[in-house]
């Protein structure tokens, strides 16, 4: 989780709650979160959904005339405190 804490399903939930239509994508190493941003999105609106995803570990804003605004935020996945994580045959 990045430092602030917070994680990609409680970003997820926050845009949700400001009427966003959100998908959340779980990779290897890190969870993706997008929200199609709507022309009519009010000012308001807006800084409060910045404010969500700039808790991420990346943020940004994809635009086109062909497929709108899209909103996406990134959110790196935690890796073992503990264990072995060099992988196998590369023990001391």
């Amino acid at each position: 989780m990045p430092a602030s804490g917070a994680s990609a399903e409680d970003i997820a939930a926050r845009l949700s709650a400001l009427g966003l239509t959100t998908r959340v994508e779980r990779h290897t190493n890190h969870t993706s979160i997008e929200a199609e941003v709507p022309d009519s999105l009010p000012a308001e609106t807006w800084r409060e959904a910045l404010e969500v995803v700039a808790e991420a570990d990346r943020f940004g804003l994809q635009a086109s005339s062909l497929t709108g605004r899209t909103l996406w935020a990134a959110v790196r996945r935690t890796v073992p405190a503990t264990g072995d994580v060099r992988g196998p045959g590369h023990q001391r």
